[in-house]
């Protein structure tokens, strides 16, 4: 369930493929190689002290309310049952040894679904119900980077927070890709590991008024 579908600043949204398995790889392939490829498209986020804070994004936009979440071994920390509409995500990770990342999913008004559900659809449903927002991959003890997407929640809904990383993934395999993006179009890195760490848990929700 990972849509590759954003920039900053962001296009007119289209749906992409969603992907349980290959999430991860997808992220770092398709993100970093964004990344990489336009100077103008990078995102910076930074982290606030507290529950609230500031956070700049690229070319001077305005600044507005930031919550910080954390990854641990196996789930979210500091996630709010909601949020207003402009609040940025910033994404710490905790762990001592796993690579953890956090995937933003906008799911559709439409939907009265639990999440544990729409997380078992094929891939072709996930993708007629979910829209990805950003994603924002970080070694163990570091703060993320945001390779792909934005975290800034602008629309209102309801959005599902995910972690694809395999679980027992090599730390030096993704610093290694975080510092050497693969070309753009190039197939997604193979790591790996063990199921992604969703799976175990590393799934949040929270809403956006």
């Amino acid at each position: 369930m990972h849509l590759f579908d954003h920039r900053h600043p962001a296009p007119p949204r289209r749906r992409r493929r969603a992907a349980l398995p290959l999430a991860a790889g997808l992220a770092l392939a398709l993100g970093l190689a964004a990344c990489d490829d336009d100077d103008d498209d990078t995102t910076t986020t930074t982290a606030a002290t507290g529950a609230e804070g500031t956070t700049t994004t690229a070319a001077g936009s305005a600044t507005g309310d930031t919550v910080d979440i954390t990854g641990v071994d196996y789930a979210f920390e500091g996630v709010p049952q909601s949020v207003p509409a402009g609040t940025t995500l910033a994404f710490t990770n905790g762990s001592e040894g796993e690579v953890h990342e956090l995937v933003a999913l906008r799911i559709d008004d439409d939907q009265n679904r639990p999440l544990e559900e729409l997380l078992g659809l094929p891939d072709e449903e996930a993708e007629e119900v979910t829209e990805f927002q950003g994603v924002s991959v970080a070694l163990p003890g570091e703060q993320g980077t945001v390779v792909e997407g934005d975290l800034t929640l602008d629309e209102p809904g309801t959005y599902a927070l995910l972690c694809f990383i395999p679980t027992g993934a090599d730390p030096a395999v993704y610093e290694e890709i975080l510092a050497n993006p693969p070309p753009e179009g190039e197939g997604p890195p193979d790591v790996p590991g063990g199921p992604p760490h969703f799976t175990q848990g590393m799934v949040a929700e929270l809403t956006v008024e």
